[in-house]
């Protein structure tokens, strides 16, 4: 069995608890379909087992289970605005601070 990534085991509280919750959002979403976990895992190309890790808000699920989740639900086109870098005021902040040293 492989170890699990120190990057997971030091998981931030509020990523672990956001997981969670995008895991039970996920779960919801399929319960509400009429989805069996067997029927979701086939259509996602994952085991059960996974489905269930995923539901869970497992951060050693991949990203891309997790996409494919929220393509399901047709909700993949939100993905690049998570980090969309027009909308992360610290990172302009730290530029335009830069830029005006700079001069």
């Amino acid at each position: 069995m492989s170890q699990r990534s120190q990057a997971i085991n030091a998981l931030p509280n509020s990523v672990s608890k956001a997981l969670q919750a995008l895991g039970e959002n996920l779960r919801i979403s399929r319960i509400r379909r009429g989805e069996s976990l067997r029927t979701r895992a086939a259509r996602m190309n994952v085991s059960v087992p996974t489905l269930r890790r995923m539901e869970a808000g497992d951060a050693s699920v991949s990203a891309g289970v997790y996409a494919t989740a929220l393509w399901l639900m047709q909700r993949e086109a939100f993905l690049p605005e998570v980090a969309n870098p027009g909308t992360d005021d610290q990172a302009l902040a730290l530029q335009l601070s830069r830029n005006v040293r700079g001069k």
